[in-house]
């Protein structure tokens, strides 16, 4: 997991770096941050809209590439807003994960996809 941590850590240097240089930590405050968080979830979640699964999992070329931009944009976001608040990313996504092993454990939840208070 080291080389997802350094890869994190690398991409937050890089993006403080590109807003400092563009003078834009007045508007990076974390309420503008997670606003605009939404609004690319949003359009990720555009390309998806109304198709059926079969259509989801076999997007063609031309827009699998245009929803790996906006996967990246809403990576970028959430990164730049654990920036701001002093969040670890990678460090919060593996607490989280040792939560979700806990509230999901493998026998009883295998092959469902039942919420954890209702197992």
């Amino acid at each position: 997991m080291k080389k997802t941590t350094d890869s994190l850590e690398t991409l937050r240097a890089r993006l403080a770096e590109f807003a400092a240089e563009r003078d834009w930590d007045p508007f990076h405050n974390p309420k503008n941050l997670a606003m605009a968080l939404a609004g690319e979830a949003g359009e990720l979640v555009e390309h998806f809209q109304w198709l059926t699964f079969e259509q989801a999992a076999n997007l063609p070329p031309e827009t699998r590439a245009e929803v790996a931009l906006e996967a990246a944009d809403v990576l970028l976001f959430l990164l730049r807003l654990c920036d701001k608040l002093d969040i670890d990313l990678a460090a919060a996504c593996e607490k989280k994960l040792a939560l979700n092993a806990k509230k999901y454990p493998v026998n009883k939840v295998r092959g469902k996809a039942t919420k954890y208070n209702k197992l």
